[in-house]
């Protein structure tokens, strides 16, 4: 006889929210220190390469719309974390950069991401690794 948890306990879907959850809650129990909501620690560590990106780029690369962005760039912003400028080339194109306090930050948050998915991902080889990044960009491909 199956339980409750038994459908719940296959679906892929189920349990990458449940490593999702686990995992936010690490990262913010190591970065507390600083005071970022996930959002913004999400959109910094999307900007740690150094590489300036448009509104549009930067939502793209964390999964949200660009309007529901702004509002996680203006408090960025008003810590000093980034600028937003305009586009070589494209005056009606915004530009976010880091500035260095963010890039100090986003340094510390890449460091971080790094640790916790080195220890997390330490026994499995890199086959198993591969095959589990073919997963997510299956996921995320089905969900455009």
């Amino acid at each position: 006889m199956k339980t409750v948890s038994e459908p719940s306990a296959g679906s892929a879907l189920l349990a990458l929210q449940r490593a999702t959850h686990a995992t936010l809650q690490t990262l913010a129990s190591e970065l507390v220190d600083l005071d970022l909501t996930p959002s913004e620690t999400n959109a910094l560590a999307n900007l740690a390469d150094g590489r300036g990106r448009t509104v549009s780029e930067l939502g793209a690369a964390i999964g949200t719309k660009p309007t529901t962005l702004t509002g996680v760039l203006d408090r960025l912003e008003r810590r000093g974390q980034i600028t937003r400028g305009v586009r070589s080339g494209d005056r009606r194109s915004v530009l976010i950069e880091l500035t260095p306090s963010g890039q100090s930050t986003a340094d510390a948050i890449s460091a971080t991401i790094a640790g916790l998915e080195q220890r997390a991902l330490a026994d499995l080889g890199p086959e198993k690794v591969a095959a589990f990044h073919e997963v997510l960009r299956a996921l995320t491909e089905a969900s455009r």
